[in-house]
């Protein structure tokens, strides 16, 4: 038989398929409730009760967390104590949080193991001698044990203990609740429940999104009505390069003693001159392309096996059954049937740097990049990044820690965001453009401003043509406002559902969302080998950058385009029918998605076509 009319053949088959999937697709609504517009005092108290369970979810992790390297510790005791206090400092080195060990027992060393860097107060000694006092009349009566946080006002510690299989003695071991105080601070400054960034740090003042007028933010629920950016910088892209005469006579008529500078745009730094003035003074002798504040952007194969059979896959993660809901409730765990990912597809992770080390990650982790301190590595020093990594890729079934929701995908760490979580249009847009020049196939953007700027979108745009999946947090004002990058057309936008499927509190909305996906008191990776749970839309983006890596690892032949729309048109449809602006299309539904991208292994529109270049490069082979 001919190619052409093994081409005919496909085409009228492709049509048919056409025809399959264009039907409509039913699908069980599940009504949310819209959140009303809140005062200030309401959205403030509805913040800080998610807040509050974020915290306890973390405390329930990190005791989870400890209580699971406890045991593991007492069984090397029992087996051998010298190898096991080897052990023991070893660990102590990788994590920070584990401060002191006490062996407890006729076989354990007598020698307690601590942190050379743990000197508590006398006030600190009387309360760890008492705890460690009840932990030791609970071994001895072959029971575990875990104190509250003490001391009292300002909790800084906890104590465990686990006792041995004999029931005689164990071991007890003092944490550091440090991380705690680590998410409280994160969160703050994530659920914008502070004015920030602070104004007055590192000059940066604030705007409306629509005006360009001054705002003043006092207030947590005044940032949904600011942009911030940069003063005494401006971004300006030319029509043409400027010419080094030129260059030197706007660094003179300015005041500036330098420039960044990204194919034809540069951000000029004035030492005087505000930001409207270095607008003006751009636009009247210079006719950019464009000119723009310089803004800061914020921490926001296939079986043929019946659907029946497909049952979901449980991992032995330590975590999993008892905080991961998010995985079940978006069908992650059946659609693992289908695709677990690809070591081929990298999803860059734009943000505030990877904790490099972190053991849940080893092995899915690149070199990456580090756009704010170019030769250093890019290591995270907020922990907003790490969860985030976390989400999209932790270790599945090494019985530790949380389950990524792919198994083998690679993350691509771009530091753009510095220690205090946040980052420039310059530093963005270049993380961007960096992810896209190396090998990014889908870019998580867990960031966000309220203001457009021309300078970021055409680094999204050049992204977008070079066929990357983009995928943006929406934000966590609970405005209608949209936000930037996830507001632009070549972005798939994501706002958060919680564990009922209603819309999260805190969660931005309007006509531009595309999806939901969980965003409440998400377990995920955290920087110094521990775990946390965060709230925010930051969490639900990665969980929809995971689902187009396994989209293309299913079907490395589909567009981006191609993706986002199998995203969109597979989902569990919550509150109206159709696309509505309080759940875009609706949750993210993962074994639909890969159902529906294994239909076929080519774009459907290019099948015929793609088949026959197989059937080329067959024939090629048998002569």
């Amino acid at each position: 038989m001919s190619i052409r009319h093994w081409t005919a053949v496909l085409m009228i088959g492709a049509a048919a398929v056409l025809i399959l999937v264009m039907l409509p697709a039913g699908h069980n609504s599940h009504p949310g409730k819209k959140t009303a517009n809140l005062t200030p005092r309401q959205e403030q108290t509805m913040k800080q009760t998610m807040l509050k369970r974020d915290l306890d979810a973390t405390d329930r992790l990190a005791r989870r967390d400890a209580r699971l390297h406890l045991k593991q510790l007492q069984q090397q005791f029992e087996q051998s104590p010298e190898s096991a206090s080897n052990e023991c400092r070893i660990l102590q080195k990788t994590h920070g949080h584990l401060l002191e060990v006490i062996p407890v027992g006729v076989k354990a060393s007598k020698a307690t193991i601590r942190q050379n860097s743990f000197r508590p107060t006398s006030e600190d000694e009387a309360s760890l001698k008492l705890y460690v006092g009840l932990a030791k009349q609970a071994l001895k009566k072959g029971k575990a044990y875990e104190s509250p946080g003490f001391p009292d006002r300002d909790s800084r510690y906890f104590i465990a203990a686990e006792p041995s299989s004999s029931g005689k003695g164990g071991i007890i071991g003092v944490f550091s609740t440090g991380i705690m105080k680590q998410v409280e601070t994160h969160q703050r400054r994530n659920l914008r429940m502070i004015p920030y960034p602070k104004e007055g740090n590192y000059k940066v003042e604030s705007v409306h999104p629509d005006t360009l007028n001054d705002v003043t933010v006092r207030t947590g629920h005044d940032n949904e009505n600011a942009s911030h950016y940069y003063e005494n910088e401006v971004v300006v892209t030319f029509r043409s390069h400027p010419t080094p005469q030129q260059l030197a006579k706007i660094k003179h008529d300015i005041d500036s003693e330098e420039y960044q500078k990204l194919n034809s745009t540069y951000i000029f730094h004035a030492k005087q001159m505000s930001t409207q003035q270095l607008m003006s003074y751009f636009k009247k002798n210079w006719s950019p392309k464009f000119v723009e504040p310089h803004y800061l952007y914020l921490t926001n194969e296939a079986s043929p096996t019946s659907d029946i059979e497909l049952k979901p896959e449980v991992p032995n993660d330590a975590l999993f059954s008892e905080y991961q809901w998010n995985l079940p409730i978006t069908e992650t765990n059946r659609g693992w049937n289908l695709s677990k990912g690809s070591n081929d597809v990298i999803v860059a992770v734009v943000d505030t740097g990877v904790d490099l080390n972190h053991p849940d990650l080893t092995g899915r982790i690149l070199p990456g990049y580090n756009v704010i301190k170019p030769g250093q590595k890019p290591m995270d020093d907020v922990g907003h990044g790490t969860h985030v990594a976390g989400i999209i890729s932790a270790k599945v079934n090494n019985g530790e820690g949380i389950a990524g929701m792919t198994w083998g995908t690679k993350i691509l760490p771009v530091k753009a965001l510095d220690k205090s979580g946040s980052g420039t249009t310059y530093s963005v847009a270049q993380g961007i453009i960096w992810a896209t020049d190396h090998g990014a196939k889908v870019i998580n953007l867990s960031l966000g401003n309220y203001a457009q700027a021309n300078f970021l979108h055409e680094a999204i745009k050049y992204a977008y043509d070079h066929d990357v999946v983009l995928i943006a947090a929406t934000g966590n004002d609970n405005t209608e406002r949209p936000g930037y990058p996830a507001a632009y057309p070549e972005v798939l936008s994501v706002s958060a559902t919680d564990a009922k499927m209603k819309r999260a509190s805190f969660s931005n909305f309007g006509d531009y969302v595309d999806v939901m996906a969980p965003g409440e008191s998400i377990a995920s990776t955290y920087p110094g080998n521990q775990y946390a749970a965060l709230s925010g839309t930051s969490m639900a983006s990665p969980h929809v950058a995971a689902l187009a890596a396994l989209i293309r690892s299913v079907n490395p032949d589909l567009r981006n385009t191609e993706v986002m729309d199998i995203i969109r048109n597979n989902v569990i449809d919550l509150g109206n029918p159709g696309h509505d602006k309080y759940f875009g299309y609706g949750q993210i539904d993962v074994f639909s998605a890969l159902k529906s991208a294994g239909q076929s292994q080519s774009p459907l529109l290019l099948w015929p076509q793609c088949t026959e270049q197989k059937l080329n490069k067959l024939m090629k082979g048998s002569k």
